[in-house]
């Protein structure tokens, strides 16, 4: 009775809380109890008045992670297919509550287990979801949500108008639930295009960053000389929401989708105007500020710090409406057709030459050797190939071209007439300049140059004769650039000065320990250290960055404990500043004694101090087709799942005289069946040399003599206890 009254009750709460055409998709055991019960006459449909109960557990039966990971499996299994409905994933319960652990922990600052959702949290979520699929969810909303955060504990229907006033008309952060149902937005779309994206484009996409353009970069645009450099960043600011919303239609054409992402474009932002700050009299040191009870704690200060060296190119992230996290995805959609007609150019433009020694075959798929080695990087003619490139990170563009310059200009006027008509962007020659390699390509904060080198080549000549000569050739060069570095450590108040850079002290640690600013600057220089990874030049650059936080810390010390200078300085706490600065003598025992009875922090030195002590650049060789690691593993997966690979594969083990583990144990039980003992493949063909089939693939078996001794024992006794 009391089952059936729970139950009763629930049923009450789903009815008035959701619409008829949602009632479809209760899960299966739901409706199994629906028909259990329908005897029952005693349900009533009137809507509650009091606190509304739990939804009930067989919402969250099904795994969202595992519904997510088959959509990825789906759409790359299908990656053509146009998408017409996304309802009923809209209507999956427990997409919402990952999409609400995933924004609370973004909030929060802390996990929030399932287990641990609060049931008003829950009923909130059921309502946020029903008013999406009715159309009645509104984005931007300021005074009246479906769900609030948990952080938020505002009274908002007890608010003066002056509160009210100031919410309306000021600039406020992204309300909680837009948050959510832009989680959810990004979490059913992004598989369906990830599946469609050029493999040409690396920014905003999971599994590429920066590194692999560079890497990209190094192996494939050695052979190129003129190269074409575009900035359409202007484009990540905004465009017109008619350019977006036929952008998405391409592939999804789901009502409730485009018009979510319509509204979000459309719905204007309320922003307060920026006042020019008056200037503020500097104060000699910072004054230790102490965070509100609410306020999260800012970026430690070696990443906040490593955030002010994204290279141009990586500076600028798009923030469309109220598209929040969906907005990266949306720019990669619109420009993805930028990306399908270069690649058709790249088709275009590709004329090979028998007498070149790279890119000279026809189908010009094969692989031809790794051009970023001398010997395979020869100049440019008109008897060599005629071959161009292109990569694509966020709003900037790099084509790289092989052939005459007459051919990079006649692109350059194409691409200038595509971006106009697409995309409305006036672009002019400036914009899109033409650089020779000698000269020296700045992209990602890295100089693309050409080295002429003189490698010693050996090889066999006729007759036998092995030879050994001085050749020429060209390499192509990834460094670090030291002038954007200098420029990027004097924009967060390192240094002064450009031809001798000279370091200022950090007053942002002033109140910190010695032992924790150490840890805190060899964070940032291993961040450091890392971002430089694939430069050629990463032990200068990386020593530099050394020197420049090295000067910055000692600096920093000798205001903090008066010594005067930077030589007092490194003179007590050694050259790395691992040695305490701060001591007592007569009062408290050596640092030493201290360490050992763990009653002092241990202090530890500044990283790559000496140049010996950095590492090298990474050479590690890049393969031509490359792709992230979960792109390898649903392919591997989609094509393991397709029978044609199991057939494919059976019949080459037969073309090979192989013979599988399966075919070997029924094999074996077809001769113990047939002579009624069981003999190991060898005693089989020995016995019987006229059996058909797989007496080839038997004679082929490669066991020890010994085992053959043992096998043939073993039968002799099979033999005995069949006869007994």
């Amino acid at each position: 009775m009391h089952h059936h009254r729970r139950f009763t009750h629930f049923f009450n709460l789903f009815c008035t809380n959701t619409p008829l055409r949602t009632l479809r998709t209760i899960t299966p055991s739901l409706h199994l109890h629906l028909h259990l019960h329908q005897h029952h006459r005693a349900l009533s449909f009137s809507p509650l008045h009091r606190h509304p109960p739990d939804p009930t557990p067989s919402l969250f039966k099904d795994d969202p992670i595992a519904f997510l990971s088959n959509s990825w499996v789906d759409n790359f299994r299908h990656p053509n297919a146009t998408v017409t409905n996304l309802s009923p994933s809209f209507r999956r319960l427990d997409l919402w509550l990952l999409a609400y652990q995933k924004v609370v922990a973004d909030d929060t600052g802390s996990y929030l287990p399932r287990s641990s959702v609060p049931s008003s949290a829950l009923n909130d979520l059921l309502s946020l979801r029903n008013a999406v699929l009715d159309r009645r969810f509104r984005w931007g909303q300021r005074l009246k949500f479906f769900i609030k955060s948990p952080k938020d504990t505002t009274d908002y229907e007890s608010l003066s108008k002056r509160k009210i006033k100031a919410i309306l008309t000021t600039t406020q952060p992204t309300p909680f639930q837009d948050k959510i149902v832009q989680e959810v937005l990004l979490m059913i779309l992004e598989p369906i295009y990830e599946a469609r994206f050029s493999s040409k484009s690396f920014a905003f996409r999971p599994g590429r960053t920066p590194h692999t353009v560079l890497r990209v970069i190094r192996r494939s645009f050695a052979g190129y000389l003129w190269y074409m450099k575009g900035d359409l960043s202007t484009l990540l600011d905004g465009m017109k929401v008619g350019m977006v919303v036929g952008a998405v239609m391409r592939d999804v054409r789901d009502k409730l989708v485009v018009d979510l992402i319509k509204d979000a474009l459309v719905t204007p932002v309320v922003k307060t105007e920026v006042e020019k700050p008056q200037k503020k009299k500097k104060r000699k040191y910072q004054k230790k500020r102490v965070l509100a009870e609410d306020e999260p704690k800012p970026d430690p200060y070696w990443l906040d710090t490593f955030f002010g060296f994204a290279p141009e190119e990586a500076e600028k992230v798009p923030n469309w409406g109220h598209c929040g996290i969906l907005s990266p995805l949306l720019v990669n959609v619109c420009l993805d057709e930028l990306d399908k007609w270069m690649e058709g150019k790249i088709k275009e433009f590709y004329v090979p030459s028998k007498s070149d020694v790279i890119w000279n075959n026809p189908e010009g798929e094969a692989e031809q050797g790794n051009t970023s080695w001398p010997e395979f990087v020869p100049t440019s003619g008109p008897d060599k190939t005629r071959k161009m490139d292109y990569i694509r990170y966020g709003g900037h563009i790099l084509v790289g071209v092989r052939g005459p310059r007459a051919d990079a200009a006649s692109l350059r006027k194409q691409l200038i007439e595509f971006c106009d008509q697409k995309y409305m962007l006036k672009l002019d020659n400036e914009s899109l300049p033409i650089e020779h390699i000698t000269k020296g390509i700045m992209f990602l904060d890295h100089v693309l140059c050409r080295r002429v080198v003189y490698p010693t080549l050996r090889y066999t000549a006729t007759g036998g004769k092995i030879i050994s000569e001085k050749g020429v050739g060209t390499l192509l060069s990834v460094t670090a650039s030291l002038k954007q570095c200098i420029k990027q450590f004097r924009k967060l108040n390192f240094l002064k000065g450009d031809r001798d850079p000279d370091p200022q002290p950090c007053f942002r640690m002033f109140h910190a320990t010695q032992a924790h600013t150490n840890a805190q600057m060899n964070k940032f220089l291993g961040t450091m250290a890392e971002w430089y990874r694939y430069a050629d030049n990463r032990k200068k650059i990386v020593n530099f960055c050394s020197y420049i936080v090295r000067g910055s810390l000692a600096k920093l010390y000798a205001a903090k404990y008066k010594l005067r200078s930077r030589a007092k300085v490194y003179k007590i706490g050694a050259r790395n500043l691992s040695r305490p600065l701060k001591e007592k003598k007569g009062q408290s025992p050596e640092y030493q004694n201290l360490l050992r009875m763990g009653l002092a922090e241990s202090i530890d030195g500044l990283k790559y101090t000496r140049l010996s002590l950095v590492p090298e650049a990474d050479y590690t060789p890049f393969p031509s087709n490359w792709r992230p690691d979960h792109e390898k593993s649903l392919l591997e997966y989609i094509k393991l799942e397709d029978p044609k690979t199991l057939e494919e594969q059976q019949s080459s083990i037969r073309e090979q005289g192989l013979v599988s583990p399966q075919d070997y144990i029924s094999m074996l039980v077809w001769n113990y069946k047939r002579s009624t003992l069981p003999r190991d493949q060898l005693s089989f063909v020995k016995s019987d040399e006229s059996t058909v089939g797989n007496q080839q693939l038997l004679v082929g078996s490669n066991q020890d003599e010994d085992d053959r001794k043992s096998n043939e024992e073993e039968n002799d006794e099979n033999m005995d206890a069949a006869q007994m």
